[in-house]
């Protein structure tokens, strides 16, 4: 029932160090696209004052969130919520804080652009959502492994791929939200922090 990524275990302290950094002190925060839960159950024992709220549209892995949350016993942890991105209607109405991480590439571009008018729907003035992924800046790969990594990613879906950052920009732009921080990563990868403007 519980599933494994290895990414997770290289990816997940980097990332925690900017989480640390932009996350508010108290409140709930939504975490898009939650996969097996190994992020969720992580963040949310680093990060007890917050309370981690895990998402996914898959139950399969809602089901693996949820036996790492039995498993890890955690009183900030909530259950796995069903949450589809690109839908226009999402399960909670407000959130101190949206995290996304793996997902922007591994989903058609209808998700991003939900991603960005539900976040900037739910977010108050000030309030950050977190991405992170491998992204094209200007156009452009920032390594070889990313651009082989890019077309494995269009052969098994043609409207998956690595976006560029401006072009997500783009998409942010109508729902109030402004990148601020784009924090170099292991493996070619970027956090990039956005935070709602009104």
């Amino acid at each position: 029932m519980r599933r494994h990524a290895p990414a997770t275990v290289r990816n997940r302290d980097p990332i925690l160090a900017v989480l640390k950094r932009v996350l508010p002190d108290h409140g709930r925060v939504l975490e898009i696209a939650a996969g097996s839960g190994e992020h969720a159950v992580h963040f949310a024992s680093a990060l007890p004052h917050l309370e981690w709220q895990p998402t996914d549209p898959d139950p399969d892995a809602r089901a693996s969130i949820d036996a790492y949350r039995a498993e890890a016993e955690l009183p900030n942890l909530r259950a796995a919520l069903m949450l589809d991105a690109s839908s226009h209607t999402w399960p909670i109405a407000q959130a101190a804080a949206v995290v996304a991480i793996n997902m922007i590439h591994i989903s058609p571009i209808e998700a991003s652009e939900g991603l960005m008018r539900g976040a900037g729907a739910l977010l108050a003035d000030g309030a950050p959502l977190v991405t992170y992924g491998p992204y094209k800046v200007d156009d452009t790969h920032t390594a070889p492994s990313n651009e082989a990594f890019d077309c494995s990613l269009r052969s098994r879906d043609p409207r998956w791929g690595v976006r560029d950052i401006a072009a997500l920009e783009k998409l942010a732009e109508p729902h109030g939200l402004v990148l601020t921080e784009r924090v170099p990563m292991p493996a070619n990868n970027f956090t990039l922090v956005w935070h709602k403007r009104s």
